[in-house]
This record gives structure tokens, sequence and C-alpha cells, in this order.
């Protein structure tokens, strides 16, 4: 597995990691093309295309800080899902962090967020206490409650509202 940072919109993997962004996140969870765009060059935003054997298979979506790793978007082609690039991709990645990772997830009230809840932990992420609320992506929405999870181990509170706060300043600014 091989994660390429696209830096630029003219990268050649850049358009069919966003097809597979736009497929895989409802809308409001997604940032506007401009938005997505004008953060590329952010020195801690990385945009990794995963790819196997040069095929791009999913995207990890990620802003990586002296503190903490924090996982915006992670998604895998369809197509390939329930084939372990998933876990293997994020197995990887992670692995190479000397800093807590953390992710957000949908409140426990499908099976499918119970699913991916297990998921995460299969990897060795761990639930937070700490209520949580997502700025939102657009104008005239509201913010929606997710759960933290990061690995590896709990957050302590102080690294908690470092993120919250990272958060709200520069991922959504």
């Amino acid at each position: 597995m091989d994660f390429h940072r696209v830096t630029a919109t003219a990268d050649p993997l850049y358009a069919p990691a966003m097809a597979l962004y736009r497929a895989s996140f409802p809308s409001h969870e997604q940032r506007q093309t401009a938005s997505q765009e004008a953060i590329l060059s952010h020195p801690d935003y990385h945009f990794l295309v995963l790819t196997e054997h040069g095929a791009p298979v999913g995207i990890l979506l990620n802003w990586d800080t002296p503190h903490f790793r924090y996982i915006e978007h992670f998604a895998i082609s369809p197509a390939l899902r329930g084939r372990s690039f998933g876990s293997r991709a994020l197995q990887a990645w992670a692995d190479r962090a000397d800093t807590p990772v953390i992710l957000e997830i949908d409140p426990l009230t499908t099976d499918i967020a119970v699913r991916r809840k297990r998921f995460y932990e299969r990897l060795g992420f761990m639930l937070n206490p700490f209520p949580h609320v997502h700025p939102p992506y657009h104008d005239g929405l509201t913010g929606h409650a997710l759960l933290v999870l990061s690995r590896p181990e709990a957050l302590e509170e102080d690294v908690y509202q470092a993120f919250a706060q990272y958060l709200h300043t520069v991922v959504m600014a």
C-alpha cells in the first residue's frame, strides 16, 4: 500500500479521489470544492490517495500537527470494501504516528455506525467521553454531534481541548 500526497488539483489522482470523496460522504460532511482546493497547499493538511500497485483504492484526508494527527475523511473504493484495504491502510498509516491519532464517527444510532466503531476498535481506537460537535461545512447549517475516537489510548482533556480548538480555528477556517 502506498500513500500519494496530492498538493494540487492538477495531480492526475485528484479527480478520481474527489469522485470517491463525493460518493462516500453525505453532502453536509463534505467541503465545498473551493475549500478543498484551498487547503491542498496547507502544510498540515495531507490529501492522501491510497494506491495498490499504482491503482487508487482509497483516500485518507488528514491533518498532521505536533500534538496529534486528525483524520478528517477516510474512504475505500466501494468495489474494494471488505477486502482488508481499509484496515491495512489505516494500520500502516497510524503505526507511523508518534502522536495520538484522532477521528470522529457518527453516534451509535444505526447498524452501520456500530459496525464502523467496531472496525476502528479492532485497529486500536478507543471511544473518548467528551461531548463533541463538528462545525458545519456549509453556511446555513448547524454542526453535528459526533463521537471522538483515538489511538493508541484515550485522550487527556487538554489534548481533546487542543484538538477541538484546532478543528474550529484551522481545519474549518
